[in-house]
């Protein structure tokens, strides 16, 4: 996607794969600090030994201290943070401990529609029950807790919701949750006695200046102790998005609040079962949250890469929701967030039946048209879920800026081309 990779991430992590270039002069000494410290924390002052199962102690430290800074001061405890293999490794571990019961009291898990198919995979691999709930597409894909309500109801006749997964900022749908709305998911799941999951992978991909992230521990805390001593939360981040994209090293974390004692020896167990997340993975973790700071010699240009990144990022979000909207045909809503469009597409009664025909889904006989005569790939909106009668697709907005407006103009002319071909 041409997107350079931030020098101090990978300077720490060469120093940290082949501590020889400690001695080199071309390593600046913050970065050397920082490799210093996590290669004294490992066994035999090396990657390439096993961790503890929860992560290396220190850089489970580190992670608490960031939650702390980024929630304005709200306590994060180490001990209530596991390392992951990315962030998807945390989210189906939570979910294997949380699913249990037969029949009418089989463990069943809310996700939002559209979501990210992971949640659905883990929940059919588990065998648990899956309990969709729609988001709000006519207003910017909120989240209604009218809609939660009337989901955990209609689930209640045949199993039993335990588990409430919020994506924030959304996959696919890229919307930004207020902190109203947070609080009244939490409120929600107060109620229910539902054990929230927050996915909040992409908290540093914001773009709208109307906007901003606000983590469900946070929100919890600020609620009171009637919430933050009873709400079980886990809260999920990753290398692999914000600014830093770096997927391959299957760095992530989770942190999980106000689980009882000897769940969480269960949950410890569980996890002693995998040995221990990527020991590089949780040292790219750790520089993602120790990064460097005011005074420091690397600050000025990681600060220059990442908001480089990021408002590469924004333009990007702005100019993919305009060019759609231009398009007789396709609605796109604002892009406030992750880094995905999904725009609602028109699919007229002739292509319907040409898809039937050919034993598709509308939406994938769309987007495999647009495949074959531009190249583009996207992913049909049927993948993710939707509203019935509706047609979508994801498209990420992370290519270069002159290659998106290329990528933009041929889904537009083709699109224009589809309308007039199944009129």
């Amino acid at each position: 996607m041409g997107q350079q990779p931030i020098t101090f991430l990978r300077q720490v992590m060469a120093l940290c794969t082949y501590p020889n270039l400690l001695d080199s002069p071309s390593f600046p000494e913050d970065a050397k600090k920082r490799a210093r410290r996590i290669l004294q924390a490992c066994g035999g002052n090396s990657l390439g030994s096993y961790s503890a199962s929860q992560g290396v102690n220190c850089i489970r430290e580190d992670v608490a201290a960031y939650i702390t800074r980024r929630d304005g001061g709200v306590p994060a405890d180490p001990d209530n943070i596991y390392l992951t293999t990315g962030a998807s490794d945390g989210i189906s571990t939570i979910l294997k401990i949380l699913v249990s019961g037969g029949g009418k009291s089989r463990t069943g898990v809310m996700i939002p529609i559209p979501q990210y198919p992971l949640y659905s995979a883990v929940i059919s691999e588990l065998d648990a029950i899956q309990v969709n709930y729609y988001l709000d597409e006519d207003n910017c894909w909120a989240l209604n807790v009218n809609e939660l309500r009337r989901a955990v109801q209609q689930a209640k006749e045949h199993c039993n919701p335990k588990v409430l997964c919020i994506i924030n900022p959304g996959n696919p749908t890229g919307q930004v949750q207020s902190r109203k709305c947070i609080e009244d998911v939490i409120h929600f799941a107060w109620e229910e006695k539902l054990f929230l999951l927050a996915d909040e992978v992409y908290q540093d991909n914001v773009y709208s200046s109307d906007c901003k992230f606000h983590s469900f521990k946070k929100v919890l805390y600020e609620m009171g102790p009637e919430y933050s001593s009873n709400v079980e939360l886990a809260s999920f981040h990753s290398t692999s998005k914000g600014y830093m994209g770096e997927c391959g090293y299957r760095g992530g974390y989770m942190e999980v609040i106000n689980l009882h004692p000897e769940i969480k020896g269960q949950l410890v167990k569980l996890l002693s079962v995998r040995l221990c997340p990527p020991v590089s993975g949780q040292a790219a973790m750790d520089i993602v949250v120790n990064p460097p700071v005011p005074g420091e010699e690397s600050f000025e240009q990681f600060s220059r890469e990442k908001e480089s990144v990021l408002g590469n990022l924004a333009k990007k979000a702005k100019l993919t929701e305009d060019m759609f909207n231009q398009v007789p045909g396709i609605h796109c809503n604002p892009l406030m967030g992750a880094m995905y469009a999904f725009p609602r597409i028109f699919i007229p009664a002739k292509a319907m039946e040409a898809a039937q025909a050919h034993k598709m889904a509308p939406d994938m006989f769309y987007c495999m048209k647009l495949l074959e005569e531009t190249g583009i790939c996207v992913v049909p909106g049927s993948g993710f879920g939707q509203r019935e009668g509706t047609y979508h697709f994801r498209m990420t907005i992370l290519p270069p800026v002159e290659k998106l407006k290329t990528v933009l103009q041929k889904v537009k002319d083709f699109h224009i081309k589809f309308l007039e071909e199944y009129a």
